[in-house]
C-alpha cells in the first residue's frame, strides 16, 4: 500500500510539463516544473517545511509555540500546513497589494492574517516586515520564520528543487528560469545545477520596480530605482540574505502587464492554470528567445496554482481597469450565434 502519514508527505516530487503551443517557434523544446502540485499550491511549500524542522532541531521552535512570518501568501500556506500538523499557531503579515484570495486561504487553515501597507520602506514600523519582526519579540514562545534570511529556504530546493530537475532531464537540463523573491529558489537550485554541471544558465526574472536588477547590474542598493508594481510573488526592495548572485548568469525584466496576459495565455494555450510568477517566467524567457540553440533544454518554475489569483489577472474587469486589457474576452463568441 501507498499510504501518506500526513499531508506534508506529498511535498515535492513535482511533474516536469512540456510547454506545446506558445514556445513553437523557439528552436528548443521548454518544460515547467508545475510546482502547483504540491498540497498548499505552491513551491513554498519545500521550504516552509524545512525552516520549522530546522528551527525544531536548533530548539527555536517549541511545542506548542507560534510561528510567526511576512509573507505574499505562498510561505505562508506551507508553513500554515506544517504548523496544523505539528501542532503550532501561525501569524503572518501580508500587503494590501496581495491577492484577497490569499489571505482568506490562510484565515481557511487557521492562521491569523494582518494585512499592511505596500508602499512604505522595509525599515518603517507599518511594513509587514517590520511588524512580524516586533510580534515575533512581544509574544512569548514565537518564532520568526524570516524566509529572506533564513538559508533553510535555499536549502530546501538545493536538496530537492534541483536534485528532482537533474533526475527529470536526465542530466540535459541547459537553462534555468526562475523570477526572483526571496532568492531561495532560483539560489538553491542553482547551487546543485551547477555543481552538476557549471555551463547550466541560470535566467532569474525580475519586476519592473524591484531593486533586484540594479543590485545584480551594479552591486548597488539605489532605492530611486524602486517603485510599486503589482506583479505578485516576486522582485524585492532589498536584497535577501539567500541570494547568491554569483550562481546567476542574467537578470531579465518584465512589465506587470506582460507577465499577466502570459499567465492567461498559459492557462488557455497550455491548459496549465499557474500564477502571476510563471507567467513572468515564461515571458521572461521568451524575450530572451534569441540567446536559445537548438539542443537547448530550458526549465521554467511554475510556482504557484491560478486559483490564488481569480479576482486579479484571471479577472477581465481586473485586467481591464489596469489598462492590460480594453475589454472582456469572449471565451466562447460562437454560443452567440448558437442563441
Amino acid at each position: 500500500m501507498d499510504i501518506k502519514n500526513n499531508i506534508l508527505e506529498t511535498i515535492g516530487n513535482t511533474p516536469l510539463i512540456r510547454i506545446n503551443k506558445i514556445t513553437r517557434a523557439l528552436p528548443c523544446q521548454v518544460l515547467a516544473k508545475v510546482d502547483y502540485f504540491n498540497p498548499g499550491n505552491s513551491i513554498k511549500d519545500r521550504m516552509a517545511v524545512k525552516m520549522i524542522e530546522i528551527a525544531e532541531r536548533e530548539g527555536k521552535l517549541k511545542p506548542g509555540g507560534t510561528i510567526i512570518e511576512c509573507t505574499s501568501g505562498n510561505t505562508g500556506m506551507g508553513l500554515a500546513l506544517a504548523a496544523i500538523v505539528k501542532g503550532y499557531k501561525c501569524i503572518f503579515t501580508t500587503t494590501d497589494k496581495q491577492s484577497r484570495e490569499k489571505a482568506d486561504i490562510l484565515r481557511a487553515v487557521g492562521a491569523e492574517v494582518i494585512v499592511c501597507p505596500t508602499n512604505v520602506a522595509p525599515e518603517d514600523p507599518r511594513s509587514y516586515y517590520s511588524i512580524a519582526q516586533r510580534l515575533a519579540k512581544e509574544i512569548p514562545n514565537a518564532f520568526y520564520a524570516n524566509q529572506y534570511d533564513n538559508l533553510a529556504n535555499r536549502l530546501a530546493h538545493y536538496e530537492s528543487t534541483g536534485p528532482e530537475l537533474w533526475n527529470q532531464t536526465d542530466g540535459k537540463i541547459t537553462h534555468l528560469v526562475s523570477t526572483a523573491g526571496t532568492g531561495g529558489t532560483i539560489t538553491g537550485t542553482a547551487m546543485f545545477l551547477k555543481k552538476m554541471n557549471p555551463n547550466i544558465k541560470i535566467w532569474a526574472i525580475d519586476a519592473y520596480g524591484s531593486l533586484l536588477t540594479h543590485y545584480y547590474k551594479t552591486g548597488l542598493i539605489d532605492m530611486t530605482k524602486v517603485h510599486a508594481y503589482v506583479s505578485e510573488g516576486f522582485g524585492e526592495d532589498f536584497v535577501p540574505e539567500n541570494f547568491d548572485m554569483s550562481l546567476i548568469d542574467h537578470f531579465e525584466q518584465v512589465t506587470d502587464k506582460d507577465g499577466a496576459i502570459m499567465a492567461r495565455r498559459i492557462a488557455r494555450e497550455e491548459g496549465i492554470f499557474c500564477g502571476y510568477s510563471a507567467g513572468s517566467c515564461l515571458q521572461g524567457l521568451m524575450q530572451l528567445k534569441e540567446q536559445l540553440k537548438k539542443d537547448d533544454m530550458v526549465v521554467c518554475i511554475f510556482h504557484d496554482h491560478g486559483s490564488r489569483y481569480v479576482g486579479k489577472i484571471y479577472n477581465d474587469q481586473w485586467m481591464i481597469d489596469q489598462g492590460f486589457m480594453h475589454k472582456a474576452i469572449n471565451i466562447a463568441p460562437e454560443l452567440k450565434k448558437v442563441s
